[in-house]
């Protein structure tokens, strides 16, 4: 955050409307190129008056505590100054009109000279849009509100996007759980950022986990809304579809049980993009196979290669395998469910344990894999119920664990007692 330092007795803020308006006068020189001498010298006693008239404007404002009037009277030649001005004046003009936001003591206020700065600085995004951002970060933290704040981070966003410098925003988002906790805001405004944030993300491949991460978040906020409202998600709950069946590293998500997802299952232009999630997520290899057989051209619309999905359905139906009970799964099953050769198989489990699907040993003697951990591909209530079950079962194991060393040791110090009377 920048600091101002005062090299002059003059306020910076009477300093800042002095060169503001002195550039505003200074403007009209050039189309006037042609005049004499004497008439320029006119002009400038002419500029002279206005220039103090408006220097005593802001004066007043400020005795008065007219924070906002003052600001609007500094940005009166914003886009002037962005174009006559250095970068290093740019930044010290505006941070002495950010800092006027600290001294109001009404928050309202403060909000409205924040959005009052905000429109100013984004209204020529193409214009040194690295410098707006910065502009607008340091507006950012000065304010004390919450609610400014998040309205001042989404002015960033949509600059960062129209002036084409995302890659300056871009790392705010991995604090963004913290930042939510500080504005507090409410589910329309949390999903107008998560949209904001997906839509800047979908054109960075090299995010694409944090891409699907906050396309999910932004699904969530329908939880509980009705059925005309979830419905302007359905483009985004497609998106998130097909970035879950095109990501070769995420196995597991809860995309079937949000509202938002599930209203594509009867959708006429959709229906055939959420069965294609249900058998990622509840079926196997097989049932693609016959999917892709029916809807090639489906999946070459959105992008999807064949070879991939056959790829990560392979190990998703590995996965479905060791979930068994038992634990163990024959080479010879996971041949045919995979429809891989002989020599194949532990290649494939070993890809498995490589992405930390799952842990097991291969019993190369008995052609068989011994799983002793799987991650499931969803985690409903059956899946919380299975895990109470298994849990339930440890606590009794434990307690028998617990009432077998305690007998032992009652019999053993019996023995002992029994063994001391006899000496005696």
């Amino acid at each position: 955050m920048t600091t101002i330092v005062p090299t002059s007795e003059e306020d910076p803020a009477l300093s800042v409307v002095r060169y503001t308006a002195e550039i505003s006068w200074a403007d009209a020189g050039p189309e006037m190129i042609s005049l004499s001498v004497r008439t320029l010298g006119c002009l400038a006693k002419v500029a002279e008056p206005q220039v103090t008239r408006l220097c005593m404007e802001a004066q007043e404002c400020m005795v008065r505590g007219r924070w906002l009037d003052l600001a609007s009277l500094m940005l009166t030649s914003a886009d002037l100054m962005f174009s006559k001005a250095s970068d290093k004046d740019l930044e010290c003009i505006f941070t002495v009109i950010c800092n006027l936001v600290a001294k109001t003591e009404s928050p309202d206020e403060a909000l409205e000279m924040a959005k009052f700065i905000s429109a100013k600085i984004t209204q020529q995004p193409n214009d040194k849009p690295a410098l707006r951002l910065k502009i607008l970060f340091n507006l950012y933290n000065l304010l004390e509100n919450p609610y400014s704040r998040f309205y001042v981070y989404m002015k960033a966003l949509n600059l960062a996007v129209n002036g084409k410098v995302t890659e300056h925003i871009i790392p705010s988002f991995k604090m963004m759980d913290s930042f939510l906790k500080e504005w507090n805001i409410g589910i329309l405004d949390q999903r107008a950022l998560y949209l904001t944030i997906s839509n800047i993300l979908k054109e960075n491949k090299s995010l694409g986990k944090d891409y699907f991460k906050f396309l999910t978040k932004y699904l969530a906020t329908f939880s509980g809304e009705d059925a005309y409202t979830i419905s302007e998600a359905k483009e985004e709950a497609v998106r998130t579809i097909i970035e879950f069946v095109r990501a070769p590293d995420m196995f597991q998500c809860d995309l079937l049980d949000m509202p938002a997802v599930g209203q594509l299952e009867k959708d006429t232009k959709y229906a055939l993009v959420y069965q294609l999630l249900k058998i990622f997520l509840t079926q196997r290899l097989d049932a693609y196979l016959d999917f892709h057989a029916a809807n090639s051209t489906l999946l070459k619309s959105y992008g999807l290669v064949h070879e991939d999905c056959i790829t990560k359905m392979r190990l998703m139906s590995l996965v479905d395998l060791g979930l068994d009970e038992s634990g163990r799964i024959p080479y010879s099953l996971i041949k045919d469910t995979l429809r891989i050769d002989d020599d194949e198989v532990e290649l494939w489990v070993v890809k498995a344990i490589t992405v930390k699907l799952m842990d097991c040993k291969m019993d190369q003697m008995n052609q068989v894999v011994i799983v002793s951990r799987c991650t499931e591909r969803v985690f409903g209530l059956q899946q919380w119920q299975n895990l109470r079950s298994k849990l339930l079962t440890w606590r009794g194991n434990i307690a028998n664990v617990i009432s077998t060393i305690q007998a032992i040791k009652v019999s053993e110090d019996g023995s002992q007692t029994m063994q001391g009377l006899m000496i005696r």
